[in-house]
């Protein structure tokens, strides 16, 4: 490899292989001569035909499908240093293997026949990836939320101790967000259509010379060309190109993916910090090259940089969007070649990450027993009020008794680094009539987090297994990181 020239991180630290190879020229350029194929094949099936004699024929169409895979860069190349055309230079490149078709490839098309299904053909191949890989992290968060389910933990809200819940619980939290971003990207991919052949404006101008005018085989040829290509249909209106809305909704949802991982990033550094929960740290890895003690976390950190990035991308879209003019103008092109495939690349590397850090979590249970216990006292005074009013003592009494011991041990605390000593306070006090063996009792973990464990079971049953349970021939994947 060279070390003299830019490469793109995405290629060369986060995206995988397979994300990279659907951006890459070989398959874009295998993707246009199928798409001249289905075209000539199309034309030739609804009768294109000159002075009663057919204009293509069998012969060309089983030529072009022989040199489908087998594309000629080097003759490629140098016609595009002539012509400055990157489609005519491959028009030409596909006709010097195909001397016999070389006058029908590409009839009736323009550039962005090849250009723009193409994008439509890629980026729909890539939300599939996509999906594969966010369905597997949902299956690895998922039996992580099942394993956990029981576990109590403190919950925050401002990240100040509250009503506590569960590990697992928790963990749903970061699977909902997911689940929903499923939807998005399904619906998103159900929606993709071809642009088809419209011609320089969206008319179909040329196919109306082409057919004699005959508005029926016209509008088949756009049907079949979707067909031939594994695709429902083409948009029935365009200008020269889809439009430019297509790329933004896209990029919005893999925007919306990058959010999710960014806060699931955020809880797991703060969970690190907390010495609770810790991503994966392997035996040669360095955290620090001052501080040799150090486990930094740094996949996640790497999480929140590339969905930063991915989440400001998707405004480059739709900026393209908004400022076309009429039916076509080509200040679209260079920034749609970056920001399309580097959203693809970012989130990929994203997901790899994500599933990666939940395979390896480590769970500290007793770390997270020792933070419960030195807050929960504060959150069972309701309860211990209650269980002494039983006893027979008074409520008005007992609740100032309370506020006062709670106090007095926050203090200890905070001032003065001390153990929350509130239930030493508290059986110390006549007033409540309560042993401390009694009040530790009313302190039980599981006593506090609610319907925690059966809002796990239920989601995890009820919403995330059916959709696992339909997608067991993708799950399984091992995510491989570079660096």
């Amino acid at each position: 490899m060279s070390n003299d020239k830019y490469v793109s991180p995405l290629s060369e630290r986060y995206a995988s292989p397979e994300m990279q190879y659907i951006f890459s020229p070989d398959k874009k350029f295998k993707t246009w001569r199928k798409l001249w194929i289905a075209l000539a094949e199309a034309e030739m099936e609804l009768g294109l035909s000159e002075n009663g004699k057919p204009v293509i024929t069998k012969e060309q169409i089983e030529e072009l499908k022989s040199f489908a895979d087998d594309i000629n860069y080097g003759i490629a190349k140098a016609r595009e240093k002539e012509v400055r055309h990157d489609v005519m230079s491959h028009v030409y490149a596909y006709g010097v293997q195909c001397p016999k078709a070389a006058g029908i490839i590409h009839l009736g098309a323009t550039s962005c026949y090849v250009g723009d299904n193409t994008d439509v053909i890629i980026m729909t191949e890539a939300m599939k990836l996509v999906r594969k890989k966010l369905i597997n992290v949902m299956s690895k968060l998922a039996d992580f939320a099942t394993n956990y389910k029981d576990l109590p933990t403190l919950a925050f809200t401002h990240f100040q101790p509250a009503q506590p819940t569960t590990v697992g619980k928790r963990a749903t939290l970061w699977l909902m967000e997911l689940k929903l971003d499923l939807d998005d990207l399904e619906y998103m991919i159900s929606q993709q259509k071809l642009l088809g052949s419209k011609g320089t404006t969206g008319t179909q101008a040329s196919f109306m010379e082409l057919f004699d005018g005959d508005h029926d085989r016209i509008k088949k040829l756009d049907e079949l060309i979707a067909e031939k290509m594994g695709f429902d249909g083409c948009y029935p209106v365009s200008g020269q190109t889809y439009s430019r809305k297509v790329d933004s909704r896209i990029l919005n949802v893999l925007s919306g993916i990058a959010q999710s991982a960014h806060k699931f990033s955020n809880d797991i550094r703060l969970l690190q910090h907390l010495k609770e929960v810790e991503e994966p740290f392997e035996k040669n890895q360095i955290g620090s090259s001052a501080m040799a003690y150090k486990r930094n976390p740094m996949r996640s950190e790497r999480i929140a940089s590339l969905a930063n990035y991915v989440i400001s991308d998707a405004i480059n879209p739709a900026i393209t969007a908004s400022t076309q003019w009429f039916e076509r103008t080509l200040d679209d092109s260079a920034n749609k070649r970056i920001s399309v495939p580097e959203a693809f690349l970012a989130i990929d590397g994203i997901l790899d990450l994500y599933l990666n850090v939940v395979d390896g979590l480590v769970v500290y249970d007793k770390v997270i027993y020792q933070h419960f216990m030195r807050e929960i006292p504060f959150m069972a005074t309701e309860n211990i009020m209650m269980d002494a009013v039983k006893n027979g003592g008074n409520r008005q009494e007992l609740h100032e008794k309370i506020r006062t011991h709670s106090m007095a041990a926050a203090e200890q605390v905070k001032k003065y680094g001390n153990d929350n000593d509130l239930v030493d306070r508290i059986a110390n006090d006549p007033a409540f009539g309560m042993t401390k063996e009694q009040i530790e009792a009313v302190l039980e973990p599981k006593n506090f987090v609610g319907r925690a464990p059966e809002q796990t079971e239920e989601f995890i049953f009820g919403v995330i297994n059916p959709i696992l349970n339909e997608n067991q021939d993708i799950l399984g994947i091992e995510a491989e990181i570079n660096v």
